[in-house]
């Protein structure tokens, strides 16, 4: 029973048993500078993949990178590490810019020969009620439709670069409290800061379903996408709850986190379960728990919902979700130029 199964999930941690290696992989993880981001570039750069950093603060990234470089994850001996760990390499990333979303995609295309992992990573929540300078409400920007854009450029290079490319969206069980306001996106006239983040997680769900039909439905074999839910963490995440949600409740939080769910470490292993494992190769679509696939609830399994959240970023793109999905990634491309 699928109840049953959710219980599990909440009460253990599966780590991620796989121990494939990434060498000659190029993997893009954003928000990498800290968190579970940088947790996971950790692993993937353990399994000598060359891993890129796509973040916002490149001083602080540049002091990631160092560490990643000469710490190895827990599972790992140190004397062993450096002879077998991959590259490190970082490009700046602001996805509350659309502009820098499209120049980061330009400058990975230039620069990179291949991609054959994407994890999009990094988000915001609990944030007080601002737009992007591109007049879209930033919770949402940062984190589903900056993502969404990214992908949609990255994809025909990791094209180029299958079989076996996978795009992984980090999203949150929160998501089952979410709805898609299609009518105020950006929840100018009901905007709260737990509603715009679980908007934006139900998104992630939404956007991985869209894109498995879409790239299904055009023929375009070996990328599979994935939809995870990380666990509940103590991470800088949550440091604006104390100002939008009540007095306190970062604090409440993240002691409830340390104290009863998942370190960072943990945290991790669902998304690299997904990027890494050799079981989940044929599965795209979707969503995984515990390093495992998990049943989705209400609105994520609303047939029109993946559909119509597709259009409605298109058109917050200016971009027309033509038929032909070769055709449009090509019109999408065009963006950059």
């Amino acid at each position: 029973m699928s109840w049953i199964k959710n219980l599990k999930i909440w009460l253990f941690n599966q780590m991620c048993t796989s121990e494939a290696r990434l060498d000659g992989k190029t993997d893009v993880i954003t928000g990498a500078s800290s968190g579970i981001g940088k947790e996971t570039a950790r692993d993937l750069y353990a399994r000598g993949a060359r891993v890129i950093l796509a973040c916002r603060d490149i001083e602080k990234t540049n002091k990631v990178a160092e560490d990643i470089k000469n710490n190895p994850p827990l599972r790992v001996n140190k004397d062993e590490y450096k002879k077998n760990t991959g590259e490190l390499a970082i490009y700046f990333l602001n996805l509350r810019s659309l502009k820098s979303v499209r120049d980061c995609a330009k400058n990975l295309l230039t620069n990179e020969a291949t991609i054959h992992i994407l994890i999009n990573n990094a988000g915001v929540s609990a944030l007080p009620y601002e737009k992007t300078q591109d007049g879209i409400e930033t919770t949402f920007q940062v984190n589903h439709l900056g993502h969404f854009l990214l992908t949609l450029l990255l994809l025909p290079k990791m094209q180029l670069s299958s079989p076996n490319c996978r795009i992984i969206n980090v999203s949150s069980f929160t998501y089952v409290a979410g709805d898609i306001d299609f009518d105020d996106i950006n929840l100018e006239r009901s905007y709260g800061p737990l509603k715009s983040y679980t908007q934006s997680k139900l998104a992630n769900i939404l956007f991985t379903k869209e894109l498995a039909r879409r790239l299904k439905g055009a023929n375009i074999r070996g990328i599979n996408v994935y939809a995870v839910h990380p666990g509940v963490i103590s991470t800088g995440i949550s440091q604006y709850g104390s100002s939008t949600v009540f007095p306190g409740a970062t604090f409440c939080f993240n002691t409830y986190a340390q104290l009863f769910c998942k370190n960072i470490i943990q945290g991790t292993q669902t998304t690299i379960y997904c990027a890494v494992d050799e079981e989940t190769a044929n599965d795209t679509g979707l969503y995984y728990s515990n390093c495992d696939i998990a049943t989705t609830y209400r609105k994520a399994n609303d047939p029109q919902y993946p559909e119509k959240l597709w259009n409605l970023s298109c058109r917050l793109l200016h971009l027309e979700p033509e038929e032909d999905f070769i055709t449009f990634l090509k019109t999408v491309s065009r963006q950059m130029l």
